[in-house]
C-alpha cells in the first residue's frame, strides 16, 4: 500500500489545548492486535475519551483512537512502542493467530533492584515488578527489594543499568542512600517454584461472589452490563454488542478477552457518551473466518465479557489476626501478560489514604481453571486505626478502575 514502516503508526495533537489526541494505526493485521495495542495505551496512563474506531479486510487493518494523555506523556516512546506490536508490511499473505505465533522463549531475567526507599517511578522505566520485599531497621530506614524484569530486555547493560539508577537518583534526590540491581539469584527461582495453586482461604475471599452465583460487584451492579450476539445482523460476521460503564482499560478488558478466545474483530466502534456510559459494537468471526454459531460458545463468551466488563480486578481487605491485608488480583492473558500499572495504582491509592506498605508478595496463581496475578500486601499495623478497611478497599479499586 505504499506505506512506510514508520507511518504505520500516527499520533496527533489536539487542536486546542484539552483536545484528545489522534491515535492511527495502519499496518497488516493479526488477531490480539487490538489487544496488544491497548494494553501498550493503559501502560502508558492514556484513556481513550471520545472513542474508537476498528476495521479490517482481513489482510490490512486501520484503527483510530481518541486518547487523552498527560503532561508527562512520552508521545515518541508511545509511538515506539506501538510500532513494535504491530505486524510487519511483508505479512499480508493472510491473517496471524496468535496461537499459531507462541513460540518457546527463554523467560526474561530477573534482576534484584535494591535501594532505601519506596518509590513509583519504575513503571516510567518500562520495569515490570515480578516481586517486592520490605524491610525496616531499628531505626526506621527502610530497605525495598524489588524483583524486576525489563520490557526492553537490556537491564544486563550497564547503560541500562546506569539510566535505571541515574533516573531513581533524580527522583528520591536526599532520601537515597544507596541503589545496586543485580542478577536475582537461586532464592527467586525457589520463590517462583511454589504451588501456583492459592490458599483456599484467600482464593475464597477474592471470589466468594463467584463462588455463590451471586451479584458481581456490590459497587457495579450486573445489570450495568449488557452483552449481546446476533448473527442475523451481517452475512459473515457474528455482531457482538455492549452497555456499559466506561472503566480505566475497558477496550484492553474487552481485547484481551476477545484474544484469549481467538475471535478476531473485523469491524468495530466505540462510542462514550457524557455519562460515562459505552456502547459498542463489534463485528466479529472465529479462527476459521466463521460466524460464532456454537451456543456454548457463544454463551461461555458471553458470560465471560459480562464478568470482565463487571469485575475486571478483584480487590479485598482482609484481617489475619493482627494483621490487615490488601489482596488485588487480576487475570493473566492466555500470552502470559498480565494487566500493566496494577502495583504502582496501588501504591498510588494508598499513599492518598497515607498508608505505609510493610511487605508485599506478588505472584501467580491458578484459581478456578485460570491464571490470576496476585498480590498480597501486608498493610502496616499502626496505620490501620485511622482507616477503616472498606475504604481501604474502596479507594484502592476507584484507583485501579479510573473512578
Amino acid at each position: 500500500m505504499g506505506i512506510l514502516y514508520e507511518d504505520s503508526v500516527v499520533i496527533t495533537s489536539g487542536e486546542k489545548q484539552g483536545d484528545p489526541h489522534v491515535i492511527t494505526v495502519n499496518c497488516p493485521d493479526k488477531t490480539g492486535l487490538g489487544c496488544d495495542l491497548c494494553r501498550i495505551i493503559l501502560l502508558f496512563g492514556l484513556s481513550i475519551s471520545r472513542g474508537a474506531d476498528f476495521s479490517t479486510d482481513g489482510k490490512w487493518c486501520y484503527i483510530v483512537l481518541w486518547v487523552v494523555g498527560k503532561p508527562t506523556t512520552r508521545w515518541p516512546l508511545l509511538k515506539k512502542r506501538l510500532l513494535e506490536v504491530c505486524p510487519s508490511h511483508f505479512s499480508t499473505s493472510g491473517i496471524r493467530f496468535y496461537q499459531q505465533e507462541k513460540e518457546i522463549q527463554k523467560p526474561p531475567d530477573v534482576f534484584l533492584l535494591k535501594f532505601w526507599y519506596v518509590t513509583e517511578v519504575l513503571c516510567e522505566l518500562e520495569l515490570t515488578i515480578r516481586r517486592v520485599k520490605v524491610s525496616t531497621a531499628p531505626d526506621g530506614k527502610m530497605m525495598d527489594l524489588f524483583f524486576i524484569t525489563d520490557t526492553r530486555e537490556l537491564l544486563h547493560t550497564r547503560k541500562r543499568q546506569e539510566e535505571t539508577m541515574h533516573r531513581l537518583k533524580m527522583i528520591l534526590a536526599d532520601v537515597l542512600m544507596s541503589c545496586e540491581i543485580e542478577l536475582a539469584g537461586p532464592e527467586f527461582t525457589a520463590c517462583s517454584q511454589r504451588s501456583p495453586y492459592l490458599p483456599s482461604s484467600i482464593s475464597e475471599e477474592l471470589f466468594s461472589l463467584e463462588l455463590q452465583n451471586g451479584p458481581s460487584n456490590r459497587h457495579l451492579p450486573s445489570n450495568s452490563v449488557v452483552v449481546s450476539m446476533d448473527n442475523a445482523i451481517s452475512r459473515s460476521h457474528t455482531v457482538i454488542q455492549l452497555l456499559c460503564l466506561d472503566h480505566k482499560g475497558l477496550m484492553y478488558d474487552i481485547m484481551r478477552t476477545l484474544k484469549d478466545y481467538n475471535i478476531q474483530v473485523s469491524y468495530g466502534r466505540f462510542h462514550l457518551n457524557s455519562k460515562g456510559k459505552c456502547d459498542i459494537e463489534l463485528f466479529t468471526m472465529q479462527s476459521d473466518g466463521c460466524k460464532i454459531v456454537d451456543p456454548n460458545k457463544q454463551n461461555a463468551l458471553c458470560s465471560r465479557l459480562r464478568m470482565e466488563l463487571t469485575r475486571p480486578l478483584r480487590a479485598a481487605v482482609v484481617s489475619r489476626g493482627p494483621d490487615t491485608e490488601l489482596l488485588v488480583a487480576n487475570p493473566v492473558e492466555l500470552s502470559g501478560r498480565g494487566r500493566p500499572l496494577v502495583f504502582h495504582d496501588i501504591t498510588l491509592a494508598l499513599k492518598q489514604l497515607n498508608m505505609s506498605i510493610f511487605s508485599v508478595e506478588i505472584g501467580r496463581h491458578m484459581i478456578h481453571g485460570r491464571e490470576w496475578e496476585v498480590y498480597r500486601i501486608l498493610l502496616d499495623e499502626g496505620d490501620i486505626v485511622w482507616v477503616q478497611q472498606n475504604k481501604i478497599e474502596e479507594g484502592v479499586r476507584n484507583i485501579l478502575m479510573g473512578w
